[in-house]
């Protein structure tokens, strides 16, 4: 694989390292009454509202590109 391909792998991790940062950052105590709700939902729901992520994901990726 190419460098290119590494540096853009290692740029969207780090990008979604740092969405991933904010809302716990800017409101800790709202992301923690949500981690409480989400331990709530059934693994199933999880498992959709994942595979729903990485759906929108990849269709966004194939758009961009």
């Amino acid at each position: 694989m190419s460098e290119q391909f590494w540096q853009a792998l290692a740029a969207g991790l780090a990008l979604m390292l740092i969405f991933e940062g904010v809302i716990p950052f800017l409101y800790p105590q709202r992301w923690r009454q949500l981690v409480e709700q989400l331990s709530q939902v059934s693994n199933d729901a999880l498992r959709m509202m994942g595979l729903a992520a990485m759906l929108l994901g990849v269709l966004l990726l194939y758009w961009i590109r």
